[in-house]
Parts: structure tokens; C-alpha cells; sequence
């Protein structure tokens, strides 16, 4: 029982930080609207940093199969092209009185839920290992995740 309260505290926990977004009720819109080309940026920076510093080399060191693994990143990419493609013939162009969101917003929700249910899932099993190592993983997790959080609201506050 202990276990699956660290374990639901924790994933509870690296939840609340997607509410870092409300730190932008302390700016008025004019300063917003400055900080969102920087948001954007930061953003992408930290999504390029993560995938080409970290993610890609240890893909290959991991897997050894270099073909495999460019089969894999050309696969992904071709994923979230044909995904995109998807969300925009879907998107209306008619004008109404209503805003409607970027299709950018929907991709990053779907990458985040995506993103999210793997955190999960490395919590959990971090648990399952021992205490110790799962409190080391959520923090560890909860590191990773401002950055992105404050990136994900500037592309989300961006797209509408």
C-alpha cells in the first residue's frame, strides 16, 4: 500500500507542475506577448537539445543498429508529418466569430500526453525497483519537466 501512495504522490506531484503556466496571470499582455517569441524559442531549444544531445546518441550506442535506428527517427518523423497533415485538413478555414486553436496546439497536446504517459509509467517502475530510487527518479522527472512546461505554454499560448 505504501508503494502505490509514493507512487501516486509522485505522479500527482510532476502533474502540478504543468500549472507553472499560471505564473503568466503576473504579467499583463503587452509583456506576455514580448516573452512568447522567447517562450517559442525556448521551447524548441530544449525539444532539439533533448533529441539531438541526449536521446539520439544513446539510441544508437543502446540499439547498435544504426540502420534500425534512423529507421525508427525517419519513422517518427513521417508520424508526426502524415499527424499533422491529418489536424490541418481537419481545420477550418471558414471565418467564424469564434477563435479556434492552431493545429500546433493540438500536435503539443498530443506530444505531451504522449510524453506524460511515459513519465508515468518511468515513475512507477522506478517504484517498483525501490523507494529510494523512485523519489530519486521523480525529482529527477520533476527537473526535466519546468522547462518543458514553461516551453509548452508559450507554444500553447502562441497557437491560440
Amino acid at each position: 500500500m505504501e508503494l502505490w501512495l509514493y507512487t501516486i504522490g509522485s505522479v500527482v506531484l510532476v502533474s502540478a507542475i504543468s500549472f507553472v503556466g499560471i505564473l503568466s496571470l503576473l504579467f499583463d499582455r503587452e509583456r506576455l506577448n514580448k516573452m512568447l517569441l522567447f517562450l517559442v524559442s525556448f521551447a524548441v531549444g530544449g525539444l532539439f537539445g533533448d533529441a539531438f544531445i541526449h536521446l539520439l546518441p544513446e539510441s544508437f550506442e543502446k540499439l547498435g543498429a544504426k540502420l534500425t535506428t534512423s529507421l525508427f527517427i525517419i519513422l517518427g518523423i513521417l508520424l508526426f508529418f502524415v499527424l499533422e497533415k491529418f489536424i490541418r485538413w481537419r481545420h477550418c478555414h471558414i471565418p467564424t466569430s469564434e477563435e479556434h486553436p492552431h493545429p500546433l496546439v493540438t500536435m503539443n497536446l498530443i506530444g505531451d500526453s504522449v510524453h506524460n504517459f511515459i513519465d508515468g509509467m518511468l515513475i512507477g517502475a522506478s517504484y517498483i525497483v525501490n523507494i529510494p530510487i523512485g523519489i530519486t527518479t521523480t525529482i529527477a522527472i520533476i527537473l526535466h519537466e519546468i522547462p518543458q512546461e514553461i516551453g509548452d505554454f508559450g507554444v500553447l499560448v502562441h497557437g491560440g
